[in-house]
């Protein structure tokens, strides 16, 4: 597709016997915001290092526009900005001081390029504030100017707002936006923070244990999201049962003792109910509603959910 700036082909890491990655298959759309989401440990920062050519894959192929990063990483990688990890800023030198060194580094001309990136994240210009002085949301706003300060076509962001207060991140996510409908930005940032991932993205990538479970619009994630029945009875376990053996439902999802959900609407609720009671159970709620997309997140992954 002509339209990919990401595009991998069964990538895949392995450290020993753990496979970090396991032949992920991952494409992001020119000018979109893809967020790459799973648990802390599921495998994105070594997915996005790969991309960056900071580490080898074990197999597979990246193709960044729609070139090789291994033939072609000169050309591609001055077309990227990036924050992976902790950004590496001199602590006793100011914001602008230290984006005046990387701007020598990259051969980047200093004042407009400077000043613009500041602006883009909300940090003053020769301000006189160390970098020591800086919280954890100056911090990562300094890294993402960092980033964008060469005005690159892609940016890779790893967990940006990862460790920000509510109004930090509520910033950090306005300009990230913004960097994506009014300049054109293509953008792949990667979370454990589905609440804020689902207010960012125009696409998402579902990654747990190394292996891509999901890849697809937003608004798709959403319409997924299945109506089911909410069951509160006091043994889930022999509800489950009896709604396998008589009534032949199978599509059932137990969250506690007391809590499961029948992923069928259509069932005929007041004859489960009466046979519930006649085994010696008590209901005390039964009624219709949505997954959230963290409902979707947890059968998805067959576990626990994310923040």
């Amino acid at each position: 597709m002509n339209d990919l700036v990401i595009e991998t082909n069964n990538l895949t890491k392995q450290y020993g016997e753990q496979r970090s990655v396991d032949n992920l298959n991952i494409h992001v759309k020119k000018g979109r915001i893809y967020g790459l989401l799973g648990r802390n440990g599921a495998g994105k920062t070594t997915t996005m290092k790969m991309l960056l050519n900071l580490t080898s894959p074990t197999s597979g192929e990246v193709r960044i526009f729609g070139k090789d990063i291994n033939t072609d990483k000169r050309k591609i990688l001055s077309r990227i900005g990036n924050l992976i990890e902790s950004p590496g800023f001199y602590p006793n030198l100011t914001g602008t001081e230290n984006l005046k060194i990387m701007a020598r580094l990259r051969g980047v001309p200093t004042f407009d390029a400077i000043k613009n990136a500041l602006d883009v994240v909300g940090l003053p210009y020769m301000d006189k504030k160390l970098f020591s002085q800086y919280s954890l949301g100056m911090k990562q706003r300094l890294g993402i100017a960092n980033s964008i300060m060469h005005d690159p076509e892609l940016l890779i962001l790893d967990e940006p707002i990862n460790g920000l207060d509510p109004i930090g991140i509520v910033e950090v996510r306005d300009f990230i936006k913004r960097l994506s409908m009014e300049q054109g930005k293509t953008i792949l940032i990667s979370s454990h923070i589905l609440s804020e991932i689902a207010l960012l993205v125009d696409d998402i990538g579902i990654i747990d244990h190394g292996v891509l479970l999901e890849e697809e619009s937003l608004e798709e994630l959403q319409q997924k999201n299945s109506r089911y029945v909410h069951f509160v009875v006091t043994d889930t376990s022999q509800a489950s049962r009896i709604l396998e053996t008589d009534f032949h439902i199978s599509n059932i999802h137990i969250d506690d003792d007391h809590n499961l959900r029948v992923y069928d609407t259509n069932i005929d609720v007041a004859a489960i109910t009466r046979k519930w009671i006649e085994s010696g159970l008590n209901i005390s709620e039964a009624h219709t509603q949505n997954d959230t997309l963290e409902d979707y997140f947890k059968r998805l992954t067959g576990g626990e959910g994310i923040a």
